[in-house]
């Protein structure tokens, strides 16, 4: 087992860190942004700042633009806590704001830019858990070649390198080849490259990691789905209130989970984590089939820590408050070995209580 850390045992540890200098760094917007975009991101960087002032930290508030007055501000900070999504709105910046902080030789929070590389490529990562013997669904690279004869049906399109659900949608789903063959044409349209995957029916669980604790599962009830829709979480359910797919995606945390398939699943995600090198805090993503067998979708590093968000459910549901989430992520922070000289890759940094972790027999 991975750990005794668990559903139940969420005993907030002493702050060890000391009251310190943070900066709370976030993008700075793009001007296609409306004022409903603006509110969200600096909602979420408030909420942090708040809970960190609570803990007695000397906290400032860091727009990051294209410009880098950021980097000169955080230069003299003890530490940054980074929810920099990208610069100007573009996501694939993320990594290089997380690279320009290890530049500084400062503690940031969250998973580095080696981290985020492969988990942002869907591709990159099932080769990578592939190859540790991760249980991962049949999945295809579209890159002008064809398919396989034999491909399995029902199967699920996804742009290749994009998070949040973003392309995800009901027709996303696939039943026959021709249906197939036309979603891979629009998705390889809007967003280049795309992955084919087999989709995988069954439950939809996700783990939570921050710092040395493991979370309680948390599970996604689709039973207010509408009539005939798959019970997927699209871009629509993740985001859109008024979708009937978002009422139709209810979180329940903890999940009703008997222990022996909970080790089984913990133990996947656990893997994972870990194979990615993941520090700081995130969320593996999991279908469960029908024979019990955990199936690996996603790991997402430094997924969104907004109070109505996945992550703080878990915290609140392991007895956390938003509160001590955000200053145990800054704790993970300030024990993780990430001063290092510039230009090394990040050291293996899976939180302790996960290195013995390893797939079932």
């Amino acid at each position: 087992m991975a750990s005794d850390k668990r559903a139940g045992a969420g005993t907030p540890s002493p702050d060890r860190s000391g009251h310190l200098k943070i900066a709370v760094i976030y993008d700075g917007g793009a001007e296609s942004w409306g004022p409903e975009d603006i509110r969200a991101v600096l909602a979420s960087a408030k909420e942090v700042q708040s809970a960190l002032a609570a803990a007695g930290h000397e906290v400032i508030r860091v727009a990051v633009r294209p410009d880098l007055a950021w980097f000169q501000i955080v230069r003299g900070c003890d530490l940054v806590f980074n929810l920099c999504e990208g610069i100007e709105g573009v996501s694939a910046l993320e990594l290089a704001v997380a690279s320009a902080i290890d530049l500084t030789g400062i503690p940031y929070t969250g998973c580095s830019a080696w981290t985020s590389t492969i988990c942002h490529r869907k591709p990159v990562l099932n080769a990578i858990l592939q190859a540790h013997g991760l249980p991962i669904p049949r999945w295809h690279l579209i890159d002008g070649g064809p398919l396989p004869s034999d491909w399995p049906l029902p199967s699920i399109v996804k742009p290749a390198a994009e998070d949040a659900s973003i392309g995800i949608e009901q027709t996303s789903v696939v039943k026959t080849r021709k249906a197939l063959e036309g979603r891979v044409r629009q998705q390889q349209d809007e967003h280049g490259s795309v992955l084919v995957q087999r989709y995988v029916a069954g439950r939809e669980i996700a783990v939570g990691f921050v710092g040395d604790h493991i979370l309680p599962l948390s599970e996604i009830d689709f039973t207010r789905m509408p009539n005939g829709a798959w019970p997927i979480v699209s871009f629509s359910a993740k985001w859109h209130e008024e979708s009937p797919e978002y009422s139709g995606t209810e979180p329940v945390c903890p999940a009703a989970v008997d222990q022996e398939l909970a080790e089984r699943i913990i133990t996947v995600a656990a893997a994972a984590w870990r194979i990615v090198e993941g520090r700081g805090y995130g969320r593996v993503d999991l279908r469960v089939d029908a024979e019990d067998q955990p199936w690996v979708l996603e790991v997402n590093p430094n997924p969104d820590l907004s109070m109505n968000a996945g992550l703080a459910r878990m915290a609140r549901a392991y007895g956390w408050s938003h509160e001590v989430l955000v200053n145990e992520i800054v704790q993970a922070a300030s024990d993780s070995p990430v001063a290092r000289a510039p230009g090394t890759r990040p050291p293996a940094s899976a939180a302790r209580s996960l290195q013995t972790a390893s797939l079932p027999a």
